[in-house]
Parts: structure tokens; C-alpha cells; sequence
């Protein structure tokens, strides 16, 4: 990824926290969405690292407790991410065999 984008997204993510923060949800939101859009013209992903930071369904910012509920399976090979917005799930690791 070029290092601009990745700054700026990075840049981004972190206003998104502030925002979430201040209650302002929809700012918080549209944040993410800007980020995503950088990442999307760059063709570069999102660090992995920030990807569990917003639903990939309705791109709210997620932060666990207010508006998303992770869960760990009991092996613990995986994690799920629900999101309170949406309802969507997303399942993050692989199973082990």
C-alpha cells in the first residue's frame, strides 16, 4: 500500500475512534466510509489490524460492548464479530484440524 493511503486511512480510523468517543455516531461512521472508498481507489486492502473495526454490511464503526458483540467459540479457533446495527456476522480465524 502507498504510504499516503495508508496514513490517511490509518488518519481516519483514528478520527472515526474520537468521534465514536463524542458520541457523534454518523461522523464516526462516515469516517469509515472515507477510509474505505481510499482503500478501494489505491487497490491496496485494509490493514488487518483495522478491519475489525467496522462491519463489512453496513460499515458502521464497531466498538465491542456498544454497538458490536464479540464472541470466541470454545475451541477458540474462532472469532466472531456481531454487529448491533445490522445484525450481520462476520467470523474472523479458521478451524483447526
Amino acid at each position: 500500500m502507498t504510504n499516503i493511503a495508508l496514513e490517511r486511512i490509518e488518519k481516519l480510523f483514528d478520527l472515526a475512534e474520537k468521534r465514536f468517543d463524542s458520541d457523534e455516531k454518523e461522523l464516526a461512521d462516515r469516517y469509515v466510509e472515507l477510509a474505505r472508498k481510499i482503500s478501494m481507489k489505491s487497490e491496496n486492502p485494509i490493514p488487518s489490524r483495522l478491519k475489525r473495526k467496522f462491519c463489512n454490511n453496513c460499515g458502521s464503526f464497531l466498538r465491542p460492548g456498544d454497538n458490536c458483540e464479540v464472541r470466541i467459540k470454545s475451541k477458540g479457533d474462532k472469532i466472531l464479530y456481531r454487529c448491533l446495527e445490522c445484525g450481520d456476522t462476520t467470523v474472523y480465524g479458521t478451524e483447526k484440524e
